[in-house]
Order: structure tokens, then sequence, then C-alpha cells
């Protein structure tokens, strides 16, 4: 039976960043892992052990360096599509460029009565995040954030699911619902100010999570990524990771006490895992639905 290499990518990951850009006033920063992969004609490579069309990743990682002192990174889908389509330029046996940024989010300490100029303490383990995906026909940005902590103590519930002789799980009217969301959405075009619009989307996923009258994480997570797509047209679908982290209300009794929804075991482990892709309708199909 005939044996091929059925696919191939290779490239250079867990490429560590910091930028500083000192202006008179303040400082600010860039703190980035990016991860480069490329695709093409490299079957020889596999084959024959001819290394002729690869690209280092060695260098794949100085360009990157080199590159972050070249070219702003203010919006970090601009500086993965400057990237992207830099190899893809030099290098006529790759077909497909793939560029994964995230970038650590930091804040200005408090000092006094405004933000310090140069000291800066990490905003939880938030990260913004964009994956710019080029071949020489086009090029394709998403965006999102990872590592989005939300917590809520109120107007959220979960009732009539399923019993079956497994079911152990209380009907909660009220419940706390934990959730870490990771959430990635695609533009439907590349020249918009991508800060503006990720701080928006992010203010609209938030916004929802606080405001929307939650039946389940499914429900919540569907509200917010209509959402996001209600506020900006130039976004065409948005895909959510939700899991809720279960809170298990303790057993007080044994102590003479009750217990009215205010003492909980946070439990990591094991967690509802919910993903969803919400995504916009077009043409006639989106008429028949309004």
């Amino acid at each position: 039976m005939p044996i091929s290499l059925a696919h191939n990518n290779y490239g250079k990951s867990q490429i560590r960043l910091l930028k500083l850009r000192r202006q008179p006033d303040r400082h600010d920063i860039k703190d980035l892992t990016l991860d480069i992969r490329f695709e093409g004609d490299f079957e020889s490579c596999y084959l024959y052990g001819d290394n002729t069309r690869i690209l280092p990743t060695d260098t794949i990682k100085n360009t990157a360096y080199a590159f972050a002192k070249l070219y702003s990174i203010e919006h970090i889908e601009e500086f993965g599509r400057t990237l992207a389509e830099h190899f893809l330029t030099d290098n006529p046996q790759i077909s497909k460029v793939r560029v994964k940024i995230a970038e650590n989010v930091w804040n200005r300490v408090p000092y006094g009565a405004k933000p310090h100029a140069s000291t800066f303490m990490a905003a939880g383990g938030q990260q913004r995040t964009a994956t710019i995906t080029a071949t020489r026909e086009g090029v394709s940005i998403q965006a999102g954030i990872e590592n989005l902590d939300l917590m809520r103590t109120a107007g959220a519930g979960f009732e009539n699911y399923i019993h079956d002789p497994f079911t152990t799980l209380p009907e909660m009217e009220e419940r706390v619902l934990t959730t870490t969301a990771k959430v990635e959405w695609t533009y439907s075009q590349n020249d918009i100010p991508f800060g503006a619009y990720w701080h928006g989307a992010c203010e609209a996923l938030i916004q929802t999570f606080i405001e929307h009258e939650s039946k389940s994480a499914q429900h919540t997570l569907y509200a917010m990524g209509n959402a996001v797509l209600e506020r900006y047209e130039e976004i065409s679908e948005i895909s959510i990771a939700m899991p809720a982290k279960h809170c298990v209300l303790v057993d007080l009794s044994p102590f003479g006490l009750d217990n009215n929804n205010e003492v909980f075991v946070p439990a990591e482990e094991p967690y509802a895992t919910i993903e969803a892709t919400v995504r916009r309708e077009e043409g006639e199909e989106a008429d028949e639905l309004m």
C-alpha cells in the first residue's frame, strides 16, 4: 500500500518578546508570545532530507525581534500581518503563514492621583490574542481574549433539566456562575481600528455577562456572542469557550448551621465545557430570519 506525507507544517513557538516604548512622559510596554507556522512545498525535506527550501526556525525568531524594532506594535493584528506578508514575499516555497500572538495585559500601578508612568502590574491572567492567516490570495484576521475570569452571584440559575437515575445536581433558581472564558472573533474587513474594536468587543462581552438574566451558561454564552455581532458589523462570527466552574454548597447541617446560599467550595475540576460559535447570517437566509 502506498505511503505519502499527508500534511505538514513547521515554525517557531513560544517566541517571547517585550517591547518598551520610551516616551517623554511615560513608558508603554507590549508583552507578547508569538507562534509562527509555515505551510508549503517542504515535502523534499521530510522525504529526502533536502533543506534547501527550509527557512530556519531561528531565523523566524530573529525576524520577529527585528520587526519589533522596525515596526510599531500598537496593534498586534497589524504586527502579525506585517510578519506574515514578509515571509510570503521572500519565500516562494511558502503557501500559507499563520501568526498567532498572545499579549499579556499590564495595567499601570495607581500612584497618587494618577497611574504611574513606568510601573505596571499584571491584569490577572488576561491575554489579548490575534491570529493572522495569510496566503497569496488574501489575509484573514481573528482577534480575541483568553483567561477572562468572570463571576456572577445573582441573576443566574439552572433549572428544568433532565433528571435520570444518576442525576444528583439540585436545581437552583439562584447560583454562583463562574467561568474563565476564551473568545475569538473573525473580522470581515482588515482595515479597521483594531484596538478600539477589541476593547469594545470585550466591553460588550462583560456587560452582557453582567446584565443577562441567565437560565444556563449556554443561554448567556449566546447572548454574549450576539451582543458583539450586534455592536460591530465588521465582525462576521465569534467563538466562545465558557467553562462553567462549579461552586458547591457546603453542607453545614452536621454543625447545626443553615447554609442559605452563603458558603461554597469552588471546584476547579471537573468543570462543564460549554462552547459555541455565533455567526452572522448573510443574503436571503438572513432576510428570512428578520
